[in-house]
């Protein structure tokens, strides 16, 4: 009896292990600093700051891995979408809480960050392309500023979340930054107007980020809605081609 000859692999696959490439290893330390960070985040929050400020340092890091390296793929972009979400709506969760009158703005944010971008992700998938960042000008000018520039992109992401980190720890640190000013410093700050006076005593550093970072936050949420409404808009007009096409295939 002749021995059996192995199958051959299927055309165009390879033996290349997908959940080992490198960008996605750096995806999976990202989901663990995540974790530990919202599991300290209500008891160590210098922990949970660095953990997850390096969890999303990281989200720079493994697309520039990704294409320096050929190994771009569909469950990275997943992947890195899927922890950029996750991570952000169970901070703006524990700030609602921190904040119960600011609440209903936290959950109105973590909508508006999910929807858009999952309406977003879902239009690319049905309109063919290969990637979410793909955009071009007659679609929106201001998502294709926003994602064909990795400067923007990262400054927007980096200024979004450094302002609700910045929220987060604001729940537990005060100190002025007044009170780490060189001694002879001092006399010179009694100068300063009474009411601005009173008002530096009372900044801390995550008051200073926050005011910094807050204008780029609030564009983030701007192109969160533009993404929304376009995404839409694109679902609709491929609604109406299906449609004419299948009325035309019925007359």
């Amino acid at each position: 009896m002749a021995a059996r000859t192995p199958s051959p692999a299927p055309r165009g696959r390879t033996d290349e292990n997908i959940f080992l490439f490198v960008p996605n290893l750096i995806g999976y330390t990202r989901v663990i600093l995540g974790a530990l960070a919202l599991t300290y985040m209500p008891t160590h929050p210098k922990f949970c700051t660095f953990a997850y400020c390096v969890s999303a340092l990281l989200d720079a890091v493994d697309g520039v891995a990704a294409r320096a390296l050929g190994q771009t793929s569909k469950f990275g972009a997943i992947l890195d979408m899927v922890t950029d979400r996750c991570m952000l709506s169970c901070l703006l969760c524990f700030l609602a809480s921190a904040y119960p009158r600011l609440a209903l703005v936290f959950m109105f944010l973590i909508s508006l960050d999910f929807s858009s971008h999952y309406i977003h992700m879902y239009a690319s998938v049905a309109s063919g392309s290969t990637s979410h960042k793909k955009v071009t000008k007659e679609q929106s000018w201001i998502l294709w500023s926003y994602y064909n520039n990795s400067k923007t992109l990262f400054i927007f992401c980096a200024a979004n979340e450094l302002f609700f980190v910045a929220l987060y720890v604001l729940n537990s640190y005060s100190v002025p930054l007044l009170s780490s000013l060189p001694a002879p410093l001092a006399p010179h700050l009694v100068r300063l107007p009474a009411p601005l006076l009173r008002l530096l005593l009372k900044v801390s550093w995550p008051h200073l980020v926050a005011v910094l970072c807050a204008p780029v936050c609030a564009g983030k949420q701007v192109i969160n809605g533009v993404q929304f409404v376009k995404a839409a808009k694109l679902l609709a007009r491929s609604d109406q081609e299906e449609r004419f096409a299948a009325r035309e295939k019925k007359a």
